[in-house]
C-alpha cells in the first residue's frame, strides 16, 4: 500500500461565521470535474450549512458529494461519526479525488488531524493541509477580548485558568493546527487594522504559517488545495491547549438550539429582530432560513454577534412549509426561551413601520 497514492483531504476550521462554508462554495466552482466529497459538520440539529451548499447551484455540490454530520463536533465524535464516513467514501466504487471537511466552529482541529492516523484511514488518506479561516472585523473589534500572550502568560503562572475563555482557547488552538490561514472579510478591514489582526494571528502561532487575505472567501483553489502538509505526521508542531486532556473537549460552555420565525414583512425587519436578540442577549452566532412575505424565494440569514447578512437563495419547493428555522448558538446560560419567544413573536404592522422608519 505504501506505492498506493494517497486521498488528500482539506480540514477547514475557523471560529464561528468566519466564513468557512462560504469559502469552500468558492472552491467548488473551481473543481473542474474532479470528484470532491464535501464532509459538513455542524454545532445544532439544524444543519444549516450542509444545506447551504445542496442549494448552491454549483457542479460538484451534489447531493452525493455531501456528506452532513449534524448536532455534533467531529473532534468529539471521531470514532462514533467521522471514521465510519470517511469508510464509506473510500469505499465507494469510484472514491473522491479530494476530500474536503468543513468543521463546526467549536471544533479543535488536532483531534481530527489525529483520527487520519487510524488503520484503515492512514494507509488511504493525508491530510493535505489545515486552512484556518479567521474573521478579520470580529478579531479586530476584539471579539476574543483576551491578549493572546497575556492569556499564554497566566496560565503558565496559574493551571487553575486553563478554561476561564474557552471562546479564545478554541480560537486559537484553531491557530495553531493552520497551515494556512485565511484572513476573510479583508475588504471590511482598514490598512492598520489589517496590519493588528495579522501580527496577533502570526504571535498566536508557533512556527511559520501564511496568511492570506481573502474578500468573502474568494481564493484560486492553487492557494488552498496542494499544501502537502502531512499533517498528521506533523502533530507535534501543532500545539493545543487541550493536549494535556487526551483529546477530550467538551461542549459544556455552548449550547445551540432552534427557534421558529414567523413570516416577515422584509429582509430588513428580519435582520432587525435578530439584531436586537443577539443584543440583547449576547449571542454568539444566528443562521438559518426565514419566509418574506409575497416573496417566493427562500431568505438565508447568517449573523456573527450584532453583524448580519442576508440574501435569497432558493425557491421555497411546492408543498415545502414556509416555516422559519435559525440556530441560535450562545454561552451556556443563555435564557433560551426569552430569545425564542423574542424570534416567535408576530410581526405586527406597527413593528414593520418601525423598521422601515428606522
Amino acid at each position: 500500500m505504501s506505492d498506493v497514492r494517497k486521498i488528500p483531504a482539506t480540514i477547514v476550521t475557523g471560529f464561528l461565521g468566519a466564513g468557512k462554508t462560504t469559502l469552500v462554495r468558492h472552491l467548488m466552482t473551481q473543481a473542474n470535474g474532479r470528484r470532491i466529497a464535501i464532509i459538513v459538520n455542524e454545532f445544532g440539529s439544524l444543519g444549516i450549512d450542509g444545506e447551504t451548499l445542496r442549494s448552491c447551484g454549483i457542479e460538484g455540490c451534489e447531493e452525493e458529494n455531501i456528506v452532513e454530520l449534524a448536532n455534533g463536533c467531529l473532534c468529539c465524535t471521531v470514532a462514533d461519526e467521522f471514521l465510519p464516513t470517511m469508510q464509506a467514501l473510500l469505499d465507494r466504487p469510484n472514491p473522491p479525488e479530494h476530500i474536503l471537511i468543513e468543521t463546526s466552529g467549536l471544533a479543535l482541529p488536532k483531534p481530527l488531524i489525529k483520527a487520519f492516523n487510524w488503520p484503515g484511514i492512514r494507509s488511504r488518506v493525508t491530510v493535505d493541509g489545515v486552512v484556518t479561516v479567521v474573521d478579520g472585523p470580529a478579531v479586530a473589534a476584539g471579539r476574543f477580548a483576551d491578549d493572546p500572550e497575556a492569556v499564554a502568560a497566566q496560565r503558565a503562572a496559574d493551571e487553575s485558568l486553563d478554561h476561564d475563555n474557552p471562546l479564545a482557547e478554541v480560537y486559537e488552538d484553531q491557530l495553531m493546527s493552520a497551515d494556512l490561514v485565511v484572513l476573510n472579510k479583508s475588504d471590511l478591514l482598514d490598512t492598520a487594522e489589517a496590519g493588528r489582526v495579522r501580527e496577533e494571528i502570526t504571535a498566536a502561532i508557533p512556527r511559520a504559517v501564511k496568511v492570506v487575505a481573502a474578500e468573502n472567501g474568494r481564493l484560486d483553489a492553487a492557494v488552498l488545495l496542494g499544501l502537502e502538509a502531512a499533517a498528521e505526521d506533523d502533530l507535534a508542531a501543532r500545539p493545543s491547549h487541550h493536549d494535556a486532556e487526551d483529546g477530550a473537549h467538551e461542549h459544556d460552555d455552548f449550547r445551540s438550539f432552534v427557534a421558529v420565525m414567523p413570516e416577515a414583512p422584509s429582509p430588513e425587519a428580519v435582520v432587525a429582530r435578530l439584531r436586537a436578540v443577539a443584543e440583547a442577549h449576547d449571542v454568539l452566532r444566528m443562521k438559518g432560513y426565514v419566509a418574506v412575505e409575497g416573496k417566493p424565494m427562500r431568505l438565508e440569514v447568517q449573523g456573527v454577534g450584532a453583524r448580519f447578512r442576508h440574501g435569497f437563495d432558493r425557491a421555497w419547493t411546492p408543498g415545502e412549509a414556509r416555516a422559519g428555522r435559525v440556530v441560535v448558538i450562545a454561552q451556556t446560560g443563555m435564557d433560551e426561551a426569552a430569545i425564542a419567544d423574542a424570534i416567535a413573536a408576530p410581526f405586527t404592522a406597527d413593528a414593520a413601520a418601525a423598521v422601515a422608519a428606522g
